[in-house]
């Protein structure tokens, strides 16, 4: 990728971190339509954030204590500090509006204002519960043996949620790189609860698919055939009568 397109894409990124900034403050979530079920993940990382922020924002009136006599170096250092505490909340802020989102056919996994990767219902193999801490350590650079590789969307340095698919779909990194991917790992606050979600997402897909086809016609009862000719049907046999006791003399 040239450097004019990975600067455009930076500067997309910047654009969609500060448009959330509003959307955190108007309480409005990102790409979430009626029916859609979001699974936030802001959640894991909300302390240290917060706690970030409120560090660089002790800086910036340090700085502005320290560097009253100094007009420009003030203002410069001023803007600078500004700017990052509203990249801190930009964090948090996107992590918050964009969400993941579970549809009726697709599930799609995002990262912040970084990425985000669509994922089809039908090619979810399987999904569950799988809690992780650090980045997992994998040979070959974590590819897979058809060359697709292993994504991870980790929130303070955790995941979750565990998909693997059937097919694999194409992911992209912010700076345009492309990635056959297989596997996902990526954190929801109430994993198990998406976990459910998701696998009740498929089967409602599966059960779709099935009622699109045509159904099977019923085979009709078995009718009983007209009586052979030249039988004649067997008489039923008359009573027995009860014998007359004979009457001695």
């Amino acid at each position: 990728m040239s450097r004019a397109a990975a600067v455009r894409r930076l500067a997309a990124h910047e654009g969609r971190w500060l448009r959330s900034l509003g959307w955190w403050v108007a309480r409005r979530r990102i790409g979430v339509a009626p029916g859609e079920r979001a699974l936030g993940y802001a959640g894991a990382q909300a302390a240290l954030v917060y706690g970030l922020a409120f560090v660089c924002g002790v800086e910036t009136v340090g700085l502005g204590v320290l560097l009253a006599g100094k007009a420009v170096v003030h203002e410069v250092m001023l803007f600078i500090d500004v700017y990052t505490v509203l990249t801190v909340l930009g964090l948090q802020a996107a992590a918050v509006t964009r969400p993941h989102v579970l549809g009726a056919e697709v599930l799609r996994l995002r990262d912040g204002a970084r990425r985000e990767i669509r994922i089809p219902l039908e090619r979810i193999a399987t999904v569950r519960y799988d809690l992780r801490f650090g980045k997992e350590e994998r040979k070959g650079g974590g590819e897979g043996g058809d060359g697709s590789v292993v994504t991870e969307l980790p929130v303070a340095g955790q995941t979750s949620v565990t998909v693997e698919l059937s097919e694999p779909v194409v992911a992209v990194r912010l700076l345009g790189r492309r990635e056959t991917v297989r596997t996902v790992r990526f954190h929801c606050d109430e994993a198990r609860e998406a976990v459910a979600a998701i696998r009740a997402g498929m089967a409602a897909r599966g059960g779709a698919a099935e009622a699109g086809g045509t159904p099977e016609t019923a085979t009709p009862p078995e009718t009983a055939g007209p009586p052979e000719t030249g039988t004649a049907p067997e008489a039923a046999a008359p009573p027995k009568t009860a014998g007359v006791p004979l009457k001695q003399v």
